[in-house]
């Protein structure tokens, strides 16, 4: 090869390598990089299904400022907000966007042993500007605040929809659960997966049957994972690169014996036993356990009521738990040991009644916690037992 044609060769491929990098910086002259972190479940409750965020990285600023790499943060909450446990009983609990530096925001996750995960998103340099004035603009004390709701306003839907709002809806169109998915099923495989048999329970009585409906593609995302996957498969490309930040052991941590079902399967068992007993003291006891037996019941269906009515939780709205946990219980209470006729008719209503719920169990439009089948059954014999007894 001459030399002339040499140069002339390594001058073209110099001018077109210029010509290249001059477009892809007029393609993006935002400097801006932002992704999803998306962070696995932790040991508490309410960390249990896992946590996003955006992240900015600002390459045009210096490399020690502070909001160079930049962390936005809608899971924000306040344990010292005056009302704080009423408010979050009543669902009017505030939650705030807030910024964090990348490097604490992952040391926090890196010291619970949290996974992160990190999806570059495939953003203009439009859009990116957009994104980051948006969130800026959310950071203002008039703005950061909204109400929280688990199903359909959380740090991860807040993150979905300023996607959709500022480039684009198509990756909520493409469902990442089996059709037919149910907002319980969802939540459900997180707390199995975790053994957190006992707070299952305590969700499962508290939700009503709104949280049995059928989720839509868009409904999925409400957990973070399902707002991972649903990026990483959508027919648009949305992710430019994936990376684990912080990488765990998945090893779960090993069930207890004594679920709830076996709790409650052993109570049962025993006060079956000490009915036979002709002891005064487990006579007496038993005395003493009906009482407080059906006025907790009833005190349980007082709450479910509360829920009900008198908060603005969506999802703890038409409680079918109302059909076995009857608020009047807490009045019958102070009447189980009475012989008259109408607290005899009450618990024989009572134990033919839960005799058809339990039959209807597996039937109802909500999901019940096969848990309180020993409970209902329990209802069930004391009811039977009071009004024998009164004959």
């Amino acid at each position: 090869m001459k030399k002339s044609a040499f140069i002339f060769r390594l001058l073209f491929i110099f001018h077109f390598s210029f010509f290249i990098f001059n477009s892809a910086i007029a393609q993006d002259s935002s400097h801006l990089r932002i992704s999803l972190l998306t962070c696995t479940p932790g040991d508490e409750l309410y960390s249990t299904f896992g946590h996003s965020a955006f992240r900015i990285v600002d390459s045009s600023k210096a490399f020690n400022d502070n909001w160079r790499d930049v962390v936005y943060n809608y899971g924000t909450f306040n344990f010292d907000d005056d009302g704080f446990y009423l408010k979050f009983v009543q669902g009017k609990l505030l939650y705030y966007v807030s910024p964090a530096a990348f490097p604490d925001f992952k040391y926090d996750y890196e010291t619970t042993n949290r996974g992160i995960t990190e999806q570059v998103l495939n953003l203009t340099a439009e859009e990116k500007i957009t994104v980051q004035q948006f969130l800026n603009n959310n950071l203002k004390e008039e703005n950061k605040f909204y109400k929280y709701d688990f199903f359909f306003d959380n740090c991860t839907t807040r993150l979905r929809d300023i996607l959709k709002k500022q480039h684009d809806s198509a990756f909520c169109q493409k469902p990442v659960m089996p059709v037919g998915s149910r907002f319980r099923q969802a939540i459900h495989q997180y707390l199995d997966k975790n053994n957190k048999d006992w707070s299952k329970l305590g969700i499962d009585i508290l939700l009503g049957q709104p949280c049995d409906g059928i989720m839509t593609a868009e409904n999925m995302q409400f957990l973070p994972d399902n707002l991972m996957k649903s990026l990483d498969s959508s027919n648009h490309p949305m992710i430019l690169s994936s990376q684990n930040l912080y990488a765990i052991n998945n090893e779960n941590a090993k069930g207890s014996f004594f679920t709830p079902f076996v709790v409650f399967s052993l109570l049962a068992i025993f006060i079956v036993l000490l009915g036979y007993t002709k002891n005064k003291f487990a006579q007496a006891f038993l005395y003493g356990f009906d009482g407080l037996f059906f006025f907790l019941t009833g005190v349980l269906g007082i709450i479910l009521i509360f829920m009900w009515f008198g908060t603005d939780h969506s999802m703890t709205k038409n409680n079918f738990n109302l059909i076995w946990a009857w608020p009047t219980h807490t009045i019958m209470a102070f009447f189980v040991n009475s012989k008259k006729a109408w607290v005899k008719k009450y618990f024989k209503f009572t134990a033919v009644a839960l005799l058809a719920v339990l039959i209807s169990w597996f039937f109802l439009p909500q999901q019940m916690n096969n848990a309180l089948i020993p409970i209902v059954l329990l209802l069930i014999y004391r009811s039977v037992k009071k009004s024998l007894a009164m004959n």
